[in-house]
């Protein structure tokens, strides 16, 4: 599956081939909004900057993303008010207001288009609406304009709603190839085709990747979860992914953008396109690796729509990735045991928009000296008992899916016969697991073995990929590496 974005506009620069020996003051690895933002920052700093991609420019989550760049975030503020009470969720709300006055500003020097839009988080049962009671309480502590709307104008039955106007939607891979053309001008490079696989930090840092060796004075992971584990960001995370459907659809669709704060969650928005304005239909969220069939949650949401816009046509259809940490406030600083000289940016618990740029914000400001009060008070955010508790949950499901996998793996032998096309199985094969599929008549027998930490890898079908239920790494049909935290292919079985 292909989003809309990929699709329509995708970023064709390449860069410049890396050749190894090259020497920065800062390489970031990833081509993401976080990596991008942080990039321009540091080039208009005066940095010589270097962003190393292993794929292409917004091939993860920013080029999957439903791209609303709003403070109104579903349950996010009550559950950092939860967590970390009303001073921590201050902050927050003081970061995410700086990441859109900057990508805002930045949009109109630079003339990228985009929209304003009036964001709802809509309820459909009575537990919903004490939900949205508890961030509209929230939202009043952190001074976010956000007021009760009794109709959020969708074409069915909400029992109540809460709305905040003037936030922004846009097409992300534009914002991409904005913040590009800016990098390059200001001196940066980018090189795409080279993943970086390790990060030794005795003397500077030498930057090992698959296509040569580089050194800087410092790195920044803006990989989605951080690719070197020194720091056990996996185990505050969990890896989630979700599905969008886009839609031709007759007559007007609805101008807001809007989220359900009821499960299974459905996200609504317009994307225009041409001289269209499709919708964009999102939801059913699960942990990566961890749901049998993949392919029935994007007809779901197909026929949620039918239901809901008749006549809805289907343009495109895709699934992005994102980190939920322990605790609700996104993971951003200083990579332990690593002299101070990588940092990390993950866990945006799906408002990667706001979260990536006030991010970046803050990463920039590190280099510079700059830092806002804000980043001050997020970066002394310790772990509160229902962080540890939240972690404990994530971990133990880790576990859980650890033990099934090889369990499983072990009870069944690995069918002879290649599977039927579009479809994989994981089994024993000569003693030890192994993951077979077919995808477009090609039948590929690889070790079925995360090459991260060891987790059984499962078949989605949605997207013919294998998938880790660990830790979210995913590899295509031929063992070839997606997305970490994983930084190796899953190796041909021998």
């Amino acid at each position: 599956m292909t989003s809309l974005w990929l699709d329509t506009h995708p970023v064709t620069t390449t860069g410049v081939p890396l050749a190894g020996g090259e020497r920065y003051d800062t390489v970031v690895a990833g081509a993401g909004l976080t990596g991008l933002a942080t990039a321009v920052l540091l080039a208009r700093a005066g940095q010589r900057v270097a962003v190393i991609e292993a794929r292409s420019v917004g091939a993860v989550t920013t080029g999957n993303t439903t791209a609303k760049l709003s403070l109104l975030q579903g349950r996010q503020l009550s559950e950092v008010r939860k967590h970390h009470g009303d001073e921590v969720l201050a902050a927050y709300v003081a970061s995410n207001l700086a990441a859109q006055a900057w990508l805002l500003s930045f949009l109109d020097q630079r003339g990228t288009r985009h929209q304003s839009r009036t964001a709802f988080t809509y309820a459909t049962t009575d537990q919903g609406l004490r939900s949205l009671e508890r961030e509209l309480s929230a939202a009043d502590s952190a001074g976010v304009p956000v007021s009760w709307s009794d109709d959020a104008g969708l074409p069915f039955r909400v029992a109540g709603a809460i709305e905040l106007p003037v936030q922004t939607q846009f097409h992300p891979l534009e914002v991409l190839d904005s913040l590009l053309a800016d990098l390059l001008e200001h001196g940066g490079v980018l090189h795409t085709g080279a993943r970086v696989q390790r990060v030794g930090t005795d003397d500077g840092c030498r930057v090992e990747t698959s296509a040569g060796t580089v050194t800087a004075e410092r790195v920044i992971l803006a990989t989605g979860v951080p690719i070197l584990d020194r720091g056990a960001h996996f185990a505050r995370l969990q890896p989630l992914r979700s599905y969008v459907v886009s839609f031709r659809v007759p007559g007007t669709v609805p101008g807001g953008m809007y989220l359900s704060i009821d499960q299974p969650t459905r996200s609504l928005r317009t994307a225009p396109v041409g001289s269209e304005e499709l919708l964009l239909v999102g939801g059913n969220g699960h942990p990566v690796g961890r749901r049998d069939s993949t392919r029935e949650l994007v007809a779901d949401l197909e026929s949620w729509a039918g239901e809901h816009f008749p006549g809805a046509t289907r343009t495109h259809a895709w699934s992005a990735q994102d980190y939920r940490p322990a605790g609700s406030v996104p993971l951003v600083g200083e990579l332990p045991l690593s002299h101070g000289r990588v940092q990390v940016a993950t866990g945006y618990n799906k408002w990667g928009m706001t979260n990536a740029v006030a991010a970046a914000l803050r990463l920039a400001a590190g280099v510079t000296g700059e830092e806002p009060p804000w980043a001050e008070v997020l970066a002394r955010t310790s772990l509160s008992p229902a962080d540890l508790g939240e972690g404990v949950r994530f971990n133990a499901e880790v576990a859980g899916a650890m033990t099934a996998g090889w369990l499983a793996t072990e009870a069944r032998g690995l069918p002879d016969q290649p599977p039927p096309e579009g479809s994989g199985v994981v089994g024993r094969l000569g003693g030890r697991p192994a993951a077979r599929s077919t995808v477009a008549g090609t039948t590929c027998t690889l070790s079925a073995v995360c090459t991260h930490l060891g987790g059984i890898v499962t078949w989605n079908e949605a997207e013919s990929s294998w998938d880790c239920p660990l830790h979210g790494s995913r590899f295509d049909a031929s063992g070839k590496l997606l997305e970490g935290p994983a930084v190796s292919d899953l190796p041909a079985f021998e």
